[in-house]
């Protein structure tokens, strides 16, 4: 592939349709959590199953990939590594999620709210896209605010919320990107 940086860019947000399956997953898993925090379990357990159903994430949005027609590797495109390393580095985050799961377990779902939120910002230069811009600002504020206020499963629902919009959002910048490909090509 012999393409400029914008050209490659472009072409991974086309071909990955700007990361939407990864973001139709995360409602999923979103969801899960949400069910987790309503029951009257201990909130050490709670918070033990919240990481273990976030596990499934990859394999989840391998297989929204496919139903929505996304090219998940994309392995022609080298911006693809730099995606991938986007997403080990919320990895690293991860570790104050398990110091907070046990020194202040009723706000671990908050604080994974607001690395998932901040970990978005580099997606919105790889995609060009305006939603993971402001959304990877919004998100790690109303979390917080909310997680200080509210319980866990309303931190969840709020994230349940938040994720569907987003996919509206790129659900609609996926459209214009289609639209402004085809008068390219014309």
């Amino acid at each position: 592939m012999n393409l400029n940086l914008d050209e490659t860019r472009l072409d991974s947000a086309i071909k990955q349709k700007k990361g939407l399956h990864f973001i139709l997953a995360s409602v999923i898993i979103w969801s899960a959590v949400l069910v987790i925090h309503l029951t009257a379990l201990p909130i050490l357990t709670k918070n033990l199953l919240t990481f273990c159903f976030t596990a499934p994430l990859v394999p989840l949005a391998f297989l929204i990939s496919k139903l929505i027609n996304v090219d998940f590797t994309n392995k022609e495109n080298p911006l693809t590594n730099l995606g991938v390393l986007f997403s080990v580095n919320q990895m690293m985050y991860l570790l104050i999620a398990m110091w907070i799961y046990n020194a202040v377990p009723e706000k671990m779902v908050m604080v994974l709210a607001m690395i998932f939120g901040a970990h978005l910002l580099p997606y919105g230069w790889l995609y060009k896209s305006t939603s993971y811009m402001v959304l990877s600002v919004i998100i790690p504020v109303a979390a917080l605010v909310v997680g200080i206020n509210f319980p866990p499963y309303i931190v969840a629902g709020l994230m349940i919320l938040v994720e569907i919009v987003f996919t509206l959002l790129l659900i609609n910048e996926v459209k214009k990107l289609s639209v402004s490909e085809k008068r390219q090509l014309t």
